[in-house]
């Protein structure tokens, strides 16, 4: 069976067809690189109830959190710089959320982007909130919308290297902010210009941030890898029960 794997999205103004209105939205991307993987795909919007969060993750295998605007600074403590976007206050409740049950769980995780600062703050970690302004260039993002791809090296042994067959690769980016502080998780890949790209935590079986965007790649190995652990927790499980 294919593990269940639910996916984080935006709560976004969008028009189509007749409507411009609220709506909850994700770049297809995402569910095109998970069903390739061999997922089952559920879309989890922001809620406003902790108790459906729980819910939801209670009948997942696995957990993606997506990329996206950037997080409200109020969360790790710190005052808005004039560059980060305007806060999506539902969305950063409910992915942190998310999180959190996800780790109680047990949940195979994969942060993208945003994703992997959601994992950060909501460790105790903290953020750069703009890259350029913080001396580090445009290597990351020349503008929005836009993608760049630049160098990452991994620690030898970590997840990461074990997944990618590899300790040095190319990424593709588009970002300005990054992780400062990565709080209880472990720092595992860095750019040349020293801006964190992975966190782990070694403790977890799958638990992995990845500052890159590998759903717009056509390389699906860390979506392989968290689908095979998803499905790995779920036959010990069933088994335990049998």
């Amino acid at each position: 069976m294919r593990p269940v794997i639910g996916v984080s999205c935006y709560g976004e103004r969008a028009a189509w067809g007749a409507w411009d209105v609220d709506a909850v939205v994700l770049h297809r991307a995402y569910v095109e690189a998970l069903e390739a993987s061999g997922a089952a795909v559920v879309i989890v919007p922001p809620v406003s109830d902790e108790a459906t969060i729980d819910a939801i993750v209670s009948r997942l295998d696995g957990l993606v959190l997506a990329g996206g605007a950037d997080i409200n600074p109020a969360d790790y403590g710190a005052d808005a710089h004039e560059t980060t976007d305007r806060p999506r206050l539902d969305r950063d409740r409910t992915e942190r959320h998310l999180y959190r049950a996800a780790r109680d769980e047990g949940l195979s995780v994969l942060g993208i982007c945003r994703g992997m600062q959601v994992m950060a703050v909501e460790s105790g970690g903290s953020l750069i909130q703009d890259l350029p302004d913080a001396g580090y260039g445009t290597i990351h993002r020349e503008k929005p919308g836009t993608f760049t791809e630049h160098g990452a090296t991994f620690t030898t042994g970590s997840l990461i290297a074990r997944v990618l067959e590899t300790i040095e690769t190319t990424v593709n980016s588009s970002h300005h902010q990054a992780v400062a502080e990565a709080g209880r998780l472990t720092v595992t890949g860095h750019a040349a210009d020293g801006t964190v790209e992975v966190l782990e935590d070694p403790d977890a079986a799958f638990v992995l941030g990845v500052q890159w965007h590998p759903e717009m790649s056509e390389d699906r190995r860390l979506f392989q890898a968290l689908v095979h652990a998803a499905h790995r927790r779920t036959a010990a499980a069933s088994h335990t029960l049998a």
